[in-house]
């Protein structure tokens, strides 16, 4: 069988980054509505960002094959 060709697999590296930093945005943002801290605020956005990076991981295929 033909893989992504490694055209394919740079055309799409800016996704996973892209997911991670959405992630971690939104999670800070969402503490903006309520009344939280800036300490508080900073660990949400740490935590969307780890949970981001988790989200891009399982959701962008890395071009690797995976074995069954």
């Amino acid at each position: 069988m033909v893989g992504p060709s490694s055209s394919d697999r740079n055309r799409f590296e800016w996704i996973r980054p892209a997911i991670v930093v959405l992630v971690g945005a939104s999670s800070g943002l969402i503490t903006l509505v309520g009344d939280a801290t800036i300490t508080e605020t900073a660990l949400v956005v740490l935590a969307g960002l780890l949970l981001g990076g988790l989200l891009a991981k399982i959701v962008v295929p890395d071009g690797r094959r995976r074995s069954r």
